[in-house]
């Protein structure tokens, strides 16, 4: 049997950053994956994740990707690899639903989180959006944007990379390409199983996503839904322009989720540009997942989100990817001990919008384990707020 201090079992955007920063605190750590990291069958990959400052999912996610951002900073430093770059995020709704007094608007709740946090910003009109940002030539006359100048994109596989490599040299343990099979605690620790050994831990923390229904039982079994994410590279039309003068972006163009589309700067040399939406109506097992895109699905996303709304890119996909989203009902994450394990603290899901916290969200993880309290605020996450509701 190994003994350590703390086991982290999945090492995707959380499980990364939290063997990291107990590595790097000194704690003997093992981290265990039952792929090698990064891979292509969680939520952590494909190519870039948006990030910006006023997190239009709510306030209590602003002073976390505050953090992450420092500690991006720091591990390009220390890695000198890129990991963030500030590309400028544009939160936009051209909508022929579009109501100026509606709070739920998900362009006005990043407005006004940006007021209320004095985060550097613009509000542009449509005359603006169209002027700065030519793929966006076709928004209606009233639409509305948002642009941080601040915001961009991490690349979650290169994050992923050299926040283990960095753990490794601080002294962690990894297992990858073990399946972890049972996990049971008692007052001394926790014990993992998997099939190639056992872990002997004082406490765990688990971050494996899209698996964690199945392996952790009630609650998290009922709460925990996984979703199949689609995501497409367009082809750039021949001078468009677009590349090192795109931004980031999430455009809105209608109410409900299927009506909105998010896309990242065309980057040199590939010739296309990353759209995606997110998908919440089907839910699949992270063992069943369809990992291939259709035509039939490439045609869809063109005719429905992208043509007559995002200028110079053709109707031709030249590479496509599949992930998946472990979803609550709310879709905020859960950040909270099992209610029956004992020394286990749970990190999943994160509902799609994770990887931009996941830097400082590992650091809290990593006070839990050593001193049982964290500097961010993390008391919005707990598992209590789904007690006595019919799910």
């Amino acid at each position: 049997m190994e003994h350590c201090e703390v086991v982290v079992i999945g090492l995707g955007a959380m499980g990364a950053a939290t063997t990291y920063q107990l590595a790097k605190a000194g704690v003997d750590v093992v981290g265990i994956d039952r792929f090698h990291p990064p891979h292509t069958f969680g939520s952590s990959h494909g190519d870039t994740r948006i990030t910006r400052l006023s997190v239009g999912e709510g306030a209590q996610y602003v002073p976390i990707v505050k953090r992450a951002q420092q500690i991006w900073r720091d591990l390009e430093a220390q890695s000198g690899e890129s990991l963030f770059e500030q590309s400028g995020l544009l939160a936009l709704t051209s909508s022929p639903d579009f109501d100026p007094d509606d709070k739920t608007d998900f362009t006005l709740r990043t407005i006004e989180l940006a007021q209320t946090y004095g985060i550097e910003h613009e509000v542009l009109d449509a005359e603006q959006i169209r002027q700065r940002f030519p793929q966006f030539a076709n928004v209606r006359d009233d639409a509305i944007g948002y642009f941080e100048p601040g915001g961009g994109f991490v690349r979650p596989e290169r994050c992923i990379e050299v926040q283990l490599r960095l753990a490794v040299q601080h002294g962690a343990t990894l297992h990858t390409g073990e399946t972890v099979t049972q996990i049971s605690s008692d007052e001394q620790g926790v014990t993992v199983t998997t099939d190639l050994r056992t872990v002997k831990a004082r406490k765990l923390v688990f971050s494996a996503g899209n698996w964690a229904g199945g392996l952790l039982g009630e609650p998290f079994d009922r709460l925990l839904s996984v979703y199949r994410q689609r995501l497409f590279w367009f082809e750039l039309e021949d001078g468009a322009g677009l590349e090192g003068a795109s931004p980031t972006f999430i455009l809105t163009h209608g109410r409900g989720d299927d009506k909105i589309n998010y896309g990242f700067p065309a980057q040199p040399g590939e010739g296309s540009l990353k759209i995606a939406t997110a998908q919440y109506h089907t839910a699949s097992q992270p063992d069943l997942l369809d990992r291939t895109v259709s035509a039939v699905e490439e045609l869809e996303m063109y005719q429905q989100q992208v043509q007559g709304r995002i200028a110079g890119v053709t109707n031709k996909v030249l590479k496509s990817a599949v992930c998946a989203y472990t979803v609550t009902p709310d879709r905020h994450f859960i950040i909270d001990q099992h209610p029956t394990l004992k020394h286990t603290l749970v990190v999943s899901a994160c509902s799609g919008h994770g990887f931009k916290h996941s830097a400082a969200l590992g650091e809290a993880f990593a006070q839990w384990c050593t001193r049982g309290a964290t500097d961010l605020d993390l008391s919005s996450f707990t598992l209590e707020r789904f007690e006595g509701k019919t799910l």
